[in-house]
């Protein structure tokens, strides 16, 4: 017997398919930022995942601890709509499963 997805299944459907490519796409973003060099004062000083050898710790904290913070805020968002994502898929599926008993 074929399934038809009513106005708000598809309505839900369309939203855990934009949650979750948010999701990857922010996760891609940050793992991107992590690795975008950042400079102060005219000092290179690597990127976030990987800070430049031999560089003065003062001159750099600022510049490194900026793209830390937004590395991994990015990064954060990313995993809450996957996890959102998931998330409504789960439900959606019980409550279809509820349905058809």
């Amino acid at each position: 017997m074929p399934t038809t997805v009513s106005g708000a299944g598809l309505a839900v459907i369309t939203l855990n398919k934009i949650l979750g490519g948010a999701g990857m796409v922010l996760l891609v973003a940050g793992v991107l930022l992590g690795f975008r060099t950042v400079s102060a004062s005219g000092t290179e000083c690597g990127s976030a995942f990987r800070p430049a050898a031999g560089i003065t710790p003062m001159a750099c904290d600022n510049a490194l601890n900026g793209a830390s913070t937004l590395t991994i805020v990015v990064l954060i968002a990313g995993v809450l709509c996957l996890i959102g994502a998931v998330a409504i898929k789960l439900v959606r599926d019980r409550t279809h499963e509820q349905v058809t008993a």
